[in-house]
């Protein structure tokens, strides 16, 4: 990414909600509280630790 030979956490992290965005399939008790698939990647994300 941007030239470099690694990636990075936060590089890791903004391509997660591209790649999980179609496959977040939404419960009826989600989408009755006006969730959307970026609300949970974005809840999933802010509680994983960076290295």
């Amino acid at each position: 990414m941007d030239g470099r030979s690694f990636v990075t956490p936060q590089d890791i992290k903004i391509l997660a909600r591209d790649v999980l965005r179609h496959r977040i399939l939404l419960s009826y008790e989600a989408e009755a509280e006006d969730m959307n698939p970026e609300m949970i990647i974005e809840r999933i994300l802010s509680k994983v630790p960076v290295p």
